[in-house]
């Protein structure tokens, strides 16, 4: 039998290939993402050279450089978190080691060790040059979609301004540019310096299109209480959630255009006793510490319950592939639950079996 569910995720859609390939188009872009931090990493650590200590001490050069290359990936380092579950993952990326204790702290153990292994090293010009690269990763990391918690402890509220996609082809091809320009002869130093003047115009260029698309949801619904949009690969195309009061719009904006895919009744969550007692799941609990916008429902399956919720941003080919499902039995026993990204029917059913053992 079919599960309902799947159906509606998918609408429609039920080719098992387009499934595959959003999951291998997610994981290189993952990869994709973690390849961008690298480049920006020697980027700082090419712009140091115009730091005069730097640039009149080779081996300080050559530290200064590891140091921002490991910076540029340190905040990143709690992926580790995906050995345990979903949940964990979900609900700590971008969290705690992207916080403001972090961004001070990650600096002081890089430089740290790298003073042990490089004694009589530059400390202070060290420790600046890696602080720049933890600061700039975290920083860049707010104008995606997903956003961190840059600002915690001062607010725990997630931060998230939806301009850049989690892979930019322009930020990350512009620094392999840069790259070839320096290897080819170019001053290191000022050539990456041009680069980032160019990209603080594209970052500038980048909320000017994203603002034009939250005008034109507001000016086709002024009664809107949240408009959430996320970039695409695509320049001018951006995933558009619009919440008013009794509905929720999934469309596209697509140059001038705002299209509409579907419209679903606005339900909060309510205040009942399957509701609250999936409540209680740490899956659910994830989901919805990230999902600014979403649809659920309780279903009735064969000898159990499900609560299930879909986070509406991500449609992609009439899928809607990131969930939350909580099995309980009919006393409202939690049995297994999942949240992350749903590509079959088949791989759901083994998540929550494979929960239940």
């Amino acid at each position: 039998m079919k599960n309902p569910f799947l159906i509606y995720i998918i609408s429609g859609n039920t080719n098992i290939n387009n499934y595959r390939a959003f999951t291998i188009n997610l994981e290189v872009l993952t990869l994709l993402d973690t390849a961008t931090h690298v480049v920006m990493g020697i980027a700082i650590g090419s712009i140091a050279t115009l730091d005069p200590v730097v640039a009149n001490d080779p081996v300080l050069a050559k530290t200064v450089m590891l140091g921002a290359i490991i910076g540029s990936q340190a905040p990143d380092f709690d992926t580790i978190l995906k050995l345990r579950n979903n949940a964990k993952y979900i609900r700590n990326h971008r969290g705690i080691t992207h916080s403001i204790p972090a961004v001070l702290l990650w600096p002081i153990l890089i430089t740290t060790a790298l003073a042990i292994f490089v004694p009589g090293i530059n400390i202070l010009h060290l420790w600046a040059w890696t602080f720049l690269a933890v600061f700039l990763h975290v920083f860049v990391d707010i104008f995606n979609a997903y956003g961190t918690q840059a600002l915690y402890p001062i607010k725990k509220k997630w931060i998230a301004l939806g301009v850049i996609y989690i892979f930019d082809p322009f930020i990350f091809f512009g620094h392999i540019a840069a790259i070839i320009i320096w290897q080819i002869g170019a001053h290191q130093g000022y050539t990456f310096l041009t680069l980032y003047i160019l990209l603080i115009g594209y970052y500038i260029w980048r909320f000017y299109a994203r603002n034009k698309v939250y005008e034109k949801a507001m000016r086709e619904h002024p009664d809107a209480s949240h408009v959430f949009i996320s970039p695409s690969f695509n320049w001018e195309k951006w995933h558009v959630v619009i919440r008013t009061k009794e509905t929720m719009h999934v469309a596209q904006a697509l140059g001038d255009q705002l299209n509409y895919f579907e419209s679903y009744p606005f339900e909060p969550i309510p205040n009942e006793p399957t509701i609250n007692a999936a409540l209680q799941d740490e899956n659910l609990a994830a989901f919805l510490s990230f999902s600014p916008s979403y649809r659920w429902e309780v279903v009735d399956v064969d000898d159990h319950l499900e609560v299930r919720f879909v986070d509406l941003r991500y449609r992609s080919k009439g899928h809607y592939p990131f969930v939350a499902i909580v099995k309980l039995d009919y006393q409202l026993n939690i049995l297994s639950s999942y949240t992350g990204w749903i590509y079959s029917e088949e791989s759901l059913k083994k998540k929550l079996e494979f929960a239940t053992e």
